[in-house]
């Protein structure tokens, strides 16, 4: 399945500070984004603009630096202006920390286009920023559940409000987990992987009915907590229903779709005295051993058939 990627807009400062750069000129308060793609426009200074991706970021190089001193000030002019002018460029870099003539800054000035200086080479800039796009630009949704890196996997934990999802979530970090996020994640496709993190207005904090809001962070640790993981197994808590027929072979696997993405799944039913942050610590050990090509499920099966051939 196919995601759209989805337009986004960011402060021109914030931009500038999450990739190094050096704002020289400010233009407008933020940058509108909407494709991964980055441009070095030799071609569109040149003259040669029926290819001209528009709505791409504007690489600079050594190349199109000296490309352009090379010209008279009347040709940088011209030269500028034909890359600016009709386009919707949402900014232009200028590498290797090169001197920004007078012409292009009354370029970037009359289009009002933000410009910046970094000191990477113009191969490192492009890969960082398509990096940093792909990152800024996936298609995302927000989720209330949980997540905890437990054993290296991230546990997306799901769940009607109210049946212990953050309680399950303390008790692994006192074990010595690592939250992500507490009630609400925002969960990013990059490429064929799922990427999820936490909203920034409530990133490290827990909510614990009858406590209150806590500062997991503050009280256990930098090491009890992680800026992002990847969604690699769902956990869905409910009330224990006698009425239903719970998995406990586990031979047949069940999978959860998240923004086209093929996730496995397990329904733990909850109940009094159940500890569910082990039973966590299993899921994920048994879902790193599945994923190393045991099956503990298969194993048994095999077991049983190689017996009443014994027999």
């Amino acid at each position: 399945m196919e995601e759209s990627v989805i337009e986004q807009t960011i402060a021109v400062k914030r931009f500038a500070e999450e990739l190094g750069l050096r704002l020289v000129y400010s233009g407008c308060e933020e940058l509108r984004l909407d494709t991964v793609n980055v441009s070095r426009p030799g071609l569109a200074l040149a003259g040669f603009t029926d290819y001209f991706g528009e709505n791409r970021i504007q690489v600079l190089g050594n190349a199109e630096m000296e490309y352009l001193l090379a010209e008279s000030s009347e040709g940088r002019k011209k030269a500028l202006s034909r890359l600016c002018e009709g386009h919707q460029i949402p900014c232009v870099i200028v590498c290797h920390n090169r001197d920004v003539f007078p012409e292009l800054v009354q370029t970037v000035e009359r289009f009002r286009l933000p410009l910046f200086v970094t000191d990477r080479s113009t191969t490192s800039l492009i890969n960082l920023l398509v990096m940093y796009l792909n990152k800024l630009l996936a298609p995302s949704l927000t989720m209330h559940a949980g997540l905890m890196d437990v054993y290296g996997m991230g546990i997306l934990i799901i769940g009607k409000s109210g049946i212990g999802k953050s309680e399950t979530a303390l008790e692994l970090i006192k074990r010595g987990h690592r939250l992500i996020a507490d009630d609400s994640v925002v969960v990013k496709r990059i490429d064929d992987e799922l990427i999820g993190t936490c909203p920034e207005i409530i990133r490290y904090f827990m909510e614990l009915r009858g406590i209150g809001i806590i500062d997991v962070r503050a009280l256990y640790g930098i090491g009890s907590v992680l800026q992002e993981k990847s969604v690699d197994l769902v956990v869905e808590l409910e009330d224990w229903n006698e009425q239903k027929q719970y998995d406990r072979l586990g031979d047949e696997p069940m999978y959860t779709d998240i923004l086209g993405v093929r996730v496995p799944k397990f329904t733990v039913p909850v109940k009094p005295g159940r500890n569910l942050s082990i039973i966590m610590e299993v899921a994920a050990r048994n879902a790193r051993l599945k994923a190393f090509g045991y099956d503990a499920a298969k194993e048994i099966i095999a077991r049983s058939y190689r017996g009443d051939k014994e027999e």
